[in-house]
């Protein structure tokens, strides 16, 4: 992107709606690293978060994207037994991949967030993507030059 920062798009599964959050570049390497199935030869900080939650007896029964606050996404760990852990939302994506549990958002972060682009039109998705391109986070902030 322009700005080079990478941006992970979460899509509503029940709906059309993508959550554009953008990421740092670290972060955006273990994202990348845990959907292609990479496996390093030593645990990188989420896969040792991981180790450490298996190790204790605990379970990561969800990621939740609680709240956006000033561009800035909060996110939680679910576990069993409901202990909840405040968390950045790309370290919360990248232990959910790694573990293979849901990502949910609250409905007011997609309300405010989301941006819809229908499935069955792919000339949408294709221009939402080129649209991504050319933004920035700063892009999305309410009042901007407003007094």
């Amino acid at each position: 992107m322009p700005s080079n920062n990478p941006i992970v798009l979460l899509r509503e599964r029940d709906g059309d709606r993508y959550l554009p959050i953008w990421i740092g570049a670290p972060e955006a390497s273990a994202i990348a690293f845990a959907q292609q199935g990479v496996v390093p030869p030593r645990p990188l900080t989420h896969d040792l978060l991981k180790d450490v939650i298996e190790a204790v007896g605990r379970r990561l029964e969800e990621v939740r994207i609680v709240a956006v606050k000033d561009n800035v996404y909060y996110a939680e760990l679910a576990f069993d037994g409901g202990l909840t852990v405040s968390s950045r939302t790309s370290d919360a994506i990248a232990l959910a991949l790694r573990v293979g549990c849901p990502i949910v958002s609250a409905e007011g972060v997609l309300d405010s967030g989301g941006v819809p682009v229908p499935d069955e039109d792919e000339d949408e998705v294709e221009k939402f993507r080129e649209f991504l391109d050319h933004i920035s986070p700063e892009d999305f902030e309410s009042g901007a030059g407003e007094q």
